[in-house]
């Protein structure tokens, strides 16, 4: 029996006392919970039920590409164009870290139904591809940036569980470091097997925008009212 990962150390700003929904926001390669934490006042979710943001904190371990440096990060990355060869345990592993973070959340009274998966560029890979092999039903998932990783094995791994869950997919068209050719590529898969993904691109680098905060928000809005 595979033992339950230890609880990732989180950030965690409240929108309001006793949150109903949560939203759990997994950061990219290097980075920290701490990176999207300012972008919680900018959504201006006042109106909104009372939301828990989780920011976890990835493990620090080393990455191939970047010369083995140790960082914060959700799985190694192995070669540049991030799909020729992957790792497959790590994201495993960071899987199930995902998975106890949910769990947590269900067990402080706020179910699967209510919680928002979101992620940036590595945490946008982990975002779509836990979230497709959910048993339980999410509110909505938002993969910013990144793309959906052990693409070919997506369709066989996935549940039936969230086959119509809103999906925010954004993408800028000068990214350098997730090309947008990957991010479309992760978009028709979803789309060829049903998924109501809402694609969007902003002329921007491998980054966030104004623009796209409010499209964010938007969309936050409408999932968290639907479950409530």
């Amino acid at each position: 029996m595979t033992a339950t990962p230890a609880l990732l150390d989180c950030l965690e700003i409240p929108t309001g006392p006793n949150p109903t929904h949560a939203v759990i926001w997994l950061h990219g390669l290097g980075a920290d919970g701490n990176d999207f934490a300012p972008i919680v006042p900018e959504l201006r979710l006042g109106s909104s039920p009372a939301v828990r943001f989780v920011f976890p904190h990835a493990p620090v371990q080393p990455v191939t590409i970047n010369g083995g440096m140790a960082m914060r990060s959700w799985y190694d990355i192995l070669v540049t164009d991030l799909v020729r060869r992957e790792d497959a345990a790590g994201i495993r592993q960071s899987e199930a870290a995902v998975r106890a973070l949910i769990k947590r959340e269900n067990e402080r009274g706020i179910p699967t139904a209510r919680i928002v998966l979101a992620g940036f560029s590595q945490g946008c890979a982990m975002t779509l591809h836990t979230g497709l092999r959910l048993e339980e039903k999410l509110a909505g998932m938002i993969g910013l940036s990144g793309y959906l990783p052990l693409l070919d094995i997506a369709t066989s791994e996935r549940h039936t569980a969230n086959a119509d869950t809103p999906i925010f997919l954004a993408h800028g068209t000068f990214d350098p470091v997730v090309q947008l050719e990957r991010a479309q590529a992760s978009l028709a898969l979803l789309q060829s097997l049903g998924h109501d993904v809402r694609w969007h691109t902003y002329p921007m680098p491998h980054s966030v925008c104004a623009p796209e905060i409010q499209d964010i928000a938007g969309f936050l809005r409408e999932v968290l009212a639907a479950s409530a």
